[in-house]
């Protein structure tokens, strides 16, 4: 994967880490709240969260000071 492309997956994900956080919003105001979609949206976003993590370790250059 190059580089270009892994800044491309690094947007996508954020993208849908951001939607995440919408749906998320929006399950715990309505009126019937469905706990189970919550804690799957919820673990969705860590692991999305995760995975901008490893992508961004890998583009950030190590700098030894």
């Amino acid at each position: 994967m190059t580089e270009e492309e892994m800044r491309k997956k690094l947007t996508g994900l954020k993208i849908e880490h951001r939607d995440m956080d919408a749906a998320i919003d929006a399950l715990t105001s309505a009126e019937s709240l469905d706990q189970l979609q919550i804690a799957r949206l919820k673990k969705r976003k860590l692991q999305l969260r995760d995975q901008m993590s490893m992508i961004e370790d890998y583009l950030t250059p190590d700098i030894i000071a």
